[in-house]
């Protein structure tokens, strides 16, 4: 999917859960195009189709190592999840920003109204 489709998808996503803020739209913006390059390497992975790679050492040995593009895929997709989790579009993430929200805030009183209170 490209960056503007993902981009639109995102922000209805957190319109839907209710934590889309005008603020957050740099933040959907670097996701949608992580999420995009995160769809690239997960393509050239399955095109390659193998999670693991022959590696030749400089001695000439040749092992067995993790595929480079399974790497990127994974490390795309973590970065992926922390932007979720920051725009509550996963339940620890939401959960964290309901209950915040939740919190009874203390009313802030003034001078006059805790005087007032007390009969001065």
């Amino acid at each position: 999917m490209k960056a503007k489709q993902w981009e639109k998808r995102i922000r209805e996503q957190t319109e839907a859960v209710g934590t889309y803020r005008e603020a957050f739209e740099d933040i959907i913006k670097t996701l949608s195009t992580v999420l995009e390059q995160r769809d690239i390497a997960y393509a050239e992975y399955v095109a390659d189709g193998r999670a693991v790679i022959d590696r030749t050492s400089d001695r000439g040995a040749v092992n067995l190592a993790k595929n480079p593009k399974l790497s990127v895929w994974q490390e795309l997709n973590t970065q992926a999840l922390a932007y979720w989790r920051e725009l509550g579009l996963t339940a620890a993430g939401l959960k964290r920003i309901d209950e915040q929200s939740m919190k009874t805030q203390k009313p802030k009183k003034s001078l006059e109204d805790v005087l007032t209170s007390i009969g001065l």
